[in-house]
């Protein structure tokens, strides 16, 4: 959550856009690249990061290629991915320490939407233990530049994080002193040794594309859903260019 809602921001794409979904998942699955990719001397150890409403194991399909790439990867310990920003990202940061030190140097965080914007936090936080951040559309310039559904979604789960339900986010959490830190360092400058990327379609039928566009992050467009982003062809291609530059980068 964060800066609110502006008026005469741009236009998400239709919401129809999403139902993409299915045939970007089909693609991915006929992919000789992606079922048997070129396995790297020295693939960099890689955190993921689900997206709002998601957990872990929506991310089931890139971690399984990431691991026949030959990288080690880790959880963000993420059942739904609804908690304040605060707590989540004090709990990413847990996994990120010992992650880190079981791979011996710098990893990848790789964050989608929400997930993303998290990740993006923890990497300011931590730029020693956190090589390259990769935001798959991650509305950092403003989570709330989003879809009427989607906004509805966010509203209701601030009125049961208000209602005191655990593990949801409160109408605090986007205007009041809980995430205050959060929200500024959403928006601070990264530190010059953390690479960012910031992954963004433009028929993105969940936020506005405009709103990725990060100033401290390389800025890369594909053709993608949403929700596809972590089971598109295109965005895999872009992931793998990433890994084998940060691979070279660690051990060159």
């Amino acid at each position: 959550m964060a800066p609110t809602l502006t008026p005469g921001t741009p236009p998400v794409a239709s919401l129809r856009g999403e139902l993409r979904y299915g045939f970007e998942l089909a693609r991915l699955l006929a992919n000789r690249d992606f079922l048997r990719p070129a396995r790297a001397p020295a693939e960099p150890a890689v955190l993921l990061v689900p997206g709002f409403m998601a957990g872990d194991q929506s991310l089931g399909v890139l971690a399984g290629w990431l691991r026949r790439r030959g990288s080690r990867t880790e959880r963000a310990g993420i059942v739904l991915n609804a908690d304040c920003a605060e707590r989540a990202v004090g709990g990413i940061e847990s996994r990120l320490y010992r992650f880190a030190e079981e791979a011996g140097g710098p990893v990848v965080l790789i964050g989608q939407s929400r997930g993303g914007e998290l990740a993006r936090v923890v990497a300011l936080r931590n730029p020693d233990l956190v090589g390259s951040l990769v935001m798959l559309g991650a509305p950092v310039l403003d989570p709330l530049r989003v879809g009427t559904v989607v906004l509805g979604a966010v509203r209701y789960v601030a009125r049961l994080g208000d209602l005191g339900v655990p593990g949801m986010f409160s109408s605090e959490c986007g205007d009041g002193a809980c995430c205050a830190r959060f929200r500024e360092d959403l928006l601070a400058p990264l530190p010059a040794g953390v690479r960012a990327v910031s992954i963004y379609s433009r028929s993105d039928g969940i936020v506005a594309w405009e709103a990725c566009l990060d100033p401290s992050a390389e800025h890369i467009e594909v053709e993608s859903s949403h929700a596809g982003m972590s089971v598109n062809a295109q965005v895999y291609r872009v992931l793998a260019g990433i890994l084998d530059e940060e691979g070279d980068r660690w051990t060159g």
